[in-house]
């Protein structure tokens, strides 16, 4: 038996969404604000919550997330006409809780979505993944102006597949300054290797495929 909590303020949608969700002895509850959400997941807490975040009186993501932690064994499958891509991205990088799809999509994915959470396991539609991989990758892109001009000469050398030490010396720099150099580099682009280093440069177009060394 699996408990299901409702959150969801459009009747419509919480009719087709009792059809989906109503199985055998599986029991399902309906929350019309956060403070009632939150006495039911007290009395629940590992329900599966099927949420309208935009519907619901949720301040910020951060609140969402604050229950989500505080009942740690519930999971949440987010279902709303609109959610913005940083909210998404915000979400599904701070927990594993929270699946995602949207009221316009196929009722395949709802479907599909709560037959995965049942099996303790997330499910973000395709939409969303695209959605959020798009983000990323515009975030990335406008990385290039949080650094510095000798930063970015860098990144360019490392990417064209020479040492600290050659850096060094065509910079008349020590090798200490270079590998200062390289740390904050990592630091601020979030990156952890060389090859990281690359591929970067290589989206911000700062090197051409011809230049770059692996």
């Amino acid at each position: 038996m699996r408990n299901y909590i409702l959150a969801d303020n459009q009747e419509l949608t919480r009719l087709a969404l009792i059809s989906l969700v109503k199985q055998d002895d599986d029991k399902l509850y309906v929350a019309t604000d956060k403070a009632g959400l939150v006495e039911l997941l007290k009395e629940h807490e590992d329900a599966t919550v099927l949420l309208d975040f935009t519907l619901f009186d949720f301040s910020d993501v951060d609140q969402l997330l604050i229950i989500g932690e505080r009942f740690a064994l519930s999971q949440w499958i987010l279902i709303s006409d609109e959610l913005t891509p940083a909210f998404m991205r915000r979400v599904v990088y701070a927990s594993h809780q929270f699946s995602i799809v949207f009221k316009d999509g196929p009722l395949s994915e709802v479907r599909e979505a709560l037959q995965t959470v049942s099996r303790h396991q997330r499910y973000i539609s395709q939409r969303a993944l695209e959605v959020i991989i798009n983000q990323q990758q515009a975030a990335e892109e406008e990385r290039p102006s949080i650094l510095t001009e000798t930063e970015t000469e860098i990144v360019r050398a490392i990417a064209q597949g020479k040492s600290t030490k050659e850096i060094a010396a065509e910079r008349f720099s020590s090798v200490h300054t270079i590998t200062t150099h390289r740390k904050n580099i990592f630091r601020k682009l979030g990156i952890n290797t060389a090859h990281e280093v690359i591929k970067y440069a290589l989206r911000a177009g700062l090197v051409d495929s011809s230049e770059f060394y692996i």
